[in-house]
């Protein structure tokens, strides 16, 4: 190996394995497992939100050795550590939603500082929930050294009355319960059914839309956003992306290369053309601000009114997400955007191919109708709005996926309160034909945490009657 290629592979780690001055880090590293011949190896970080809390990060240790054999067999040494997650379905409803949107704060932070104290050449991230996908996703932008973002996998669907269910029916069973309409042991039944096992929540809710956000973009491998967890092609993608890592070493390929205007348009369109969540907006931007890329909410509306909805996925649409595993995955969807021209197919990713190479590779499945033709879509136009009134000057997002009628004239009733709104949802209901307008206000001036409203969705798709508002 040459010095030039010496140093091209170990940018930032010979700070801590060359020389005598550095014997006592030597020694440190020791400990850990390292030998002489490991030190002329570039260190490669693996990163994970690996956790027994939720279900989405339960399995992300078996992802993070599998990452650690490629960058073993692609000539580097891993190095793994964790980081936090917070499950919003699990504190969704409490006072602990409050540390949801925090969380990715932390998640980035954390990952950072380790890669950056510990002075490791690249970074394989892996995470499987909410705020964790979009925080290892900053991390390794701020970082900008060669990184691949893994996704963990969907939760495969649970089986309840002989249909496929997800945590979105559980919400509403729970408006079912409260409306009279679900006893309590069958409330219980589909509690027990809607999560069978490891992985994220199985609709097109924040986690799936951002794992086919980011692959999009191009800082995952193409392919890796829709296999579920179970899949031993998630095992696959894992030491693929650990090899890919070090690759990236070698050709001087880094996050800043990748993560454009024009990718993280394409990033967009995908949200867009899968009906994918309101949260999208909210982490994009994110990104963006790290990547120092000029981002507004009003380049999201502009892309929606351009973008056809073309997956048919819940919660606005009939399948699952392991169903667009099945389909053709996330580049099925890239190719009817290409073929639509709405997409920047000459950005390119972590694996150097462009969006029209990954389109181009696609393979459907014979008969599949999860993802359909750009010239015959769902919806002519995207899945998300920018809206703006006086509730909301500076700009809202409403997902549009199954809405029926665009424009909504009348009266409505207004319900703000220092009380959460979950905290309102029993009160006895009234009837009427009305727009209900929902927000929440906790009487502080700053507040930087996230409120969700899954459960007076839930009502609503359940055609419950909205409750009245109390004092």
């Amino acid at each position: 190996m040459s010095d030039d290629e010496y140093l091209r592979l170990k940018p930032r780690s010979t700070d801590v394995t060359e020389g005598a001055q550095r014997a006592p880090a030597r020694a440190m590293l020791r400990a850990v497992g390292m030998r002489d011949d490991d030190f002329r190896k570039p260190l490669i970080a693996v990163a994970s939100s690996w956790n027994e809390v939720t279900p989405c990060n339960l399995h992300l240790d078996k992802l993070a050795d599998r990452a650690k054999a490629g960058v073993r067999e692609a000539g580097g040494y891993p190095l793994e550590f964790t980081t936090i997650a917070v499950s919003d379905g699990i504190s969704m409803g409490t006072e602990g939603m409050r540390a949801s949107l925090i969380s990715r704060e932390v998640i980035a932070d954390s990952v950072e500082l380790m890669v950056h104290a510990e002075r490791l050449d690249g970074v394989v991230t892996i995470a499987g929930c909410d705020k964790s996908l979009p925080g290892m996703v900053m991390a390794a932008v701020r970082l900008n050294l060669p990184a691949v973002f893994l996704y963990g996998g969907t939760i495969m669907p649970g089986r309840f009355h002989d249909r496929d269910v997800t945590i979105q029916d559980v919400f509403e069973g729970v408006g079912a319960h409260d409306a009279g309409t679900m006893t309590d042991e069958e409330l219980h039944d589909l509690e027990s059914s809607a999560c069978p096992g490891a992985g994220s929540c199985a609709g097109h809710y924040t986690a799936n839309t951002m794992a086919a956000a980011v692959e999009a973009m191009g800082l995952s491998l193409p392919g890796s956003a829709s296999p579920p967890a179970i899949s031993e092609r998630r095992a696959e993608f894992a030491f693929a992306s650990g090899m890919a890592v070090v690759e990236q070493l070698r050709t001087g390929l880094l996050p800043s290369d990748i993560v454009t205007r024009r990718s993280l348009e394409n990033a967009i369109a995908v949200v867009m053309a899968t009906g994918g969540s309101t949260n999208a907006v909210l982490h994009l931007l994110a990104v963006a601000r790290e990547a120092g890329v000029e981002l507004s909410i009003d380049d999201f509306d502009t892309i929606s009114a351009r973008t056809p909805i073309v997956a048919d996925i819940k919660p606005g649409g009939r399948y699952v997400a392991t169903d667009l595993f099945k389909a053709g995955g996330v580049a099925l969807v890239a190719r009817e955007l290409v073929r639509a021209g709405v997409v920047n197919e000459d950005a390119t990713g972590v694996d150097g191919r462009s969006l029209r190479q990954v389109a181009d590779s696609a393979h459907e499945r014979p008969g599949q109708d999860v993802v359909v033709s750009w010239n015959a879509p769902l919806k002519p136009t995207g899945g998300l709005a920018i809206l703006r009134g006086n509730l909301s000057p500076e700009g809202c997002v409403a997902k549009i996926t199954g809405l029926k009628n665009p424009v909504i004239t009348g009266p409505a009733r207004d319900y703000p309160s220092k009380k959460p709104l979950w905290l309102r949802m029993h009160i006895k209901s009234e009837k009427g034909g009305q727009v209900q307008v929902f927000y929440y206000k906790d009487g502080s001036r700053e507040d930087n945490s996230i409120k969700e409203f899954l459960a007076a969705d839930a009502w609503e798709d359940m055609r419950l009657p909205v409750p009245a508002p109390c004092s």
